[in-house]
């Protein structure tokens, strides 16, 4: 392989055990409207985009995740409305936006009350920013 072709090539950094065998944990036990969204998102049936679950980048693990768009999905609990919770939902969100990583937020409820219109904004986003630029 000539040092040109090697520079073309990305080489992920590894994921560190501990994060891995968290999002491994997170899989097997997902929220309700975890698993209600992931009805959709799986098998590439939003847009024909591929989601994966429960993926761990950098220090956090990611409800789920477009690689092809770096569009992040977060649900959200109650939980989240605390101050801590709060500082840490913004410092998480200004580490991915550092990747150029967006991220869009539903709160769990929102996802029981109003599928249609989540998904919706879900496949707004991909088509945003698939959109190849003026």
């Amino acid at each position: 392989m000539t040092e040109e072709h090697e520079k073309k090539l990305f080489f992920p950094a590894p994921v560190p055990v501990p994060l891995l065998e968290s999002a491994r944990a997170l899989r097997s036990a997902m929220t309700d409207a975890e698993q209600l969204l992931w009805h959709y998102l799986r098998g590439k049936q939003l847009a024909g985009f591929r989601f994966r679950r429960q993926h761990p980048i950098d220090r956090f693990v990611l409800d789920f995740y477009c690689c092809e768009v770096k569009l992040a999905i977060e649900l959200d609990g109650g939980q989240h409305n605390e101050p801590d919770a709060k500082a840490h939902d913004s410092e998480r969100t200004a580490l991915l936006a550092a990747y150029g990583i967006q991220v869009l937020r539903f709160w769990n409820k929102e996802v029981f009350l109003n599928l249609e219109g989540v998904l919706q904004r879900i496949h707004d986003a991909l088509t945003e920013l698939k959109a190849p630029p003026p």
